[in-house]
């Protein structure tokens, strides 16, 4: 396994990133750890996370996610062989949001705490904030990266116009530029990224690291009516793709799986992966099982056939 430039970041990731989201949501911190361990066993080295993770859970405020991963490394004395990516800008309550100076230094902070380390890798805006400026916004994160605790800083969640108008206020100002994109891609969701932010990603040299590259499990191929999410966390990802459309792109995936004796899981992990402006999809496993196929994923290559295949039963 190579591992793949992250933009003009200077970094290297893996060819998946674990998705630090389920981290004391839907998998406690004994399993996070044994999953975090055997992903860094199977040579993998980048997990994102975020500050607002999981907030939503009852009885959480945000930041449990980054304190598992914070307490993973400590614990492992593994930091160095990891590339940490979290994010601010979602709201945390009582006010805290958005992408001011004031709120970004003070989150950092936070998160650093947390993370019980002294630099963040990527630290990205999570979404877009048309109240602050861009100048505000991008002179706070000179200020981290000049005092070492930020390496590099990218977007997520940010329209193609207002992401450009970004990277074009960088070039104004001398200030840092976002150097990668998160953006919601998959086999399902390939619209907005296609028309409109993979040509500022491709003329800006940006590192793409898409979520939700299963469309939150539905291209696993388990969700195939609303009685199969049923009860299930993800039941609301899911259940808006059971249409004609979304079991004509299963439907194409099951074939494609039989014809390279994989998974759907693998197969769409796969056509991400031969996406040439795609540098890591973030990948999320509640169990061991789920891991050890997703990240099979990276040695499967699909032929020229399977991948227009695949483009036209999902366009």
């Amino acid at each position: 396994m190579t591992n793949r430039k992250l933009g003009k970041t200077g970094l290297e990731v893996s060819p998946l990133v674990f998705g630090g989201n389920i981290f004391g949501w839907t998998v406690d911190q004994a399993t996070s750890f044994k999953l975090l361990d055997a992903f860094l066993a199977a040579g993998f080295n980048s997990v994102d996370t975020a500050d607002v993770y999981s907030k939503w859970v009852p009885g959480h405020t945000g930041g449990e996610s980054e304190a598992i991963l914070g307490e993973w490394m400590k614990r492992s004395g593994n930091r160095n062989k990891i590339i940490v990516a979290t994010k601010v800008g979602m709201d945390m309550g009582d006010g805290k949001k958005g992408l001011s100076k004031s709120h970004i230094l003070r989150s950092a902070e936070d998160s650093l705490r947390r993370l019980q380390t002294d630099y963040i890798d990527l630290y990205q805006s999570h979404v877009d904030d048309p109240d602050t400026p861009f100048e505000e916004t991008l002179g706070a994160y000179a200020q981290l990266i000049q005092q070492g605790k930020v390496r590099a800083i990218g977007a997520s969640n940010h329209k193609a116009e207002r992401l450009a108008a970004a990277l074009g206020a960088s070039r104004k100002s001398g200030l840092p530029a976002y150097q990668t994109l998160q953006p919601n891609y998959s086999l399902i969701e390939r619209t907005e990224y296609e028309s409109n932010l993979e040509p500022v990603c491709v003329k800006e040299g940006l590192g793409v690291i898409n979520y939700f590259p299963l469309a939150g499990g539905f291209l696993t191929g388990k969700y195939r009516s609303e009685s199969d999410a049923a009860g299930k966390a993800r039941a609301r990802n899911v259940t808006k793709y059971l249409n004609e459309h979304g079991l004509q792109i299963l439907a194409a995936l099951d074939q494609v799986a039989k014809k390279h004796n994989a998974t759907p899981a693998r197969i769409s992990l796969a056509w991400l992966l031969a996406r040439p402006s795609i540098t890591a999809p973030i990948v999320s496993a509640t169990n061991l099982e789920q891991l050890k196929d997703l990240i099979s994923s990276v040695n499967l290559t699909l032929d020229r056939d399977s991948i227009e295949f695949l483009n036209l039963a999902s366009a």
